[in-house]
C-alpha cells in the first residue's frame, strides 16, 4: 500500500477526515527535524508549532530527543565536523579548516566576530537618574514653573521677588 503525504511530506493517517483528529505518527524526518531546531536553540513551544503538534504530543513522541536538548548543538558541530573532515580527505580543506578555527576560537573563550551582547557590555553605560514616584513628580512640576504660560511668568516673578 502507497503512502499519502502532504504537501510538507508528512505521511497523511488512515483515518485523515474522519472524526476526531488524526494520531500523529512520528517519522525519521521529523526526528531529524525536532533535533536540528533543538540544536538552533528554539523552545518546545515553537518546535511543537512547526510540527503542527501539541505540547503534549512533542513530549510524548520526541521524549528522546528533548531529553538531549543540552547537548544537541554539540551534536550538531560534530557531525559537521565528521562531514568536513570527509570531505578534507577528499581534498578539500576550506570547511573543515574554518572549523577547526571556530573550535580553537571557542575552546580559548573568543569568537570570529564579536556579538552584539559583548560591544554593549564593553562601552560603560550613563548613569540613568534614580526613578520618582507619582507624588515626587508632581511636587517637583510644581516648583518648577512653565516659562511659556502666563502662569508661569508669575510664579517666576513671585521666587525672582523672594529671592531678592
Amino acid at each position: 500500500m502507497a503512502a499519502n503525504f502532504d504537501l510538507f511530506g508528512d505521511p497523511i493517517p488512515a483515518n485523515h477526515g474522519g472524526r476526531g483528529r488524526p494520531e500523529h505518527v512520528p517519522t525519521i524526518e521529523n526526528r531529524n527535524r525536532v533535533n536540528m531546531l533543538l540544536a538552533m536553540g528554539w523552545s518546545n513551544e515553537r518546535i511543537a508549532a512547526a510540527l503542527r503538534v501539541t505540547l503534549p504530543t512533542l513530549r510524548k513522541h520526541y521524549f528522546s530527543e528533548l531529553k538531549y536538548r543540552a547537548v544537541a548543538r554539540d551534536r550538531l558541530d560534530a557531525a559537521l565536523l565528521m562531514k568536513a573532515f570527509e570531505a578534507a580527505e577528499k581534498g578539500r580543506l576550506g570547511p573543515f579548516l574554518k572549523l577547526v578555527e571556530r573550535n580553537d576560537l571557542m575552546n580559548f573563550g573568543q569568537t570570529s566576530r564579536p556579538r552584539v551582547a559583548e560591544t554593549a557590555a564593553a562601552e560603560p553605560k550613563p548613569e540613568k537618574a534614580p526613578k520618582l514616584g507619582k507624588k515626587e513628580e508632581a511636587l517637583l512640576a510644581a516648583h518648577q514653573p512653565n516659562a511659556g504660560t502666563p502662569m508661569g511668568e508669575l510664579m517666576m516673578r513671585r521666587q525672582q521677588g523672594l529671592n531678592s
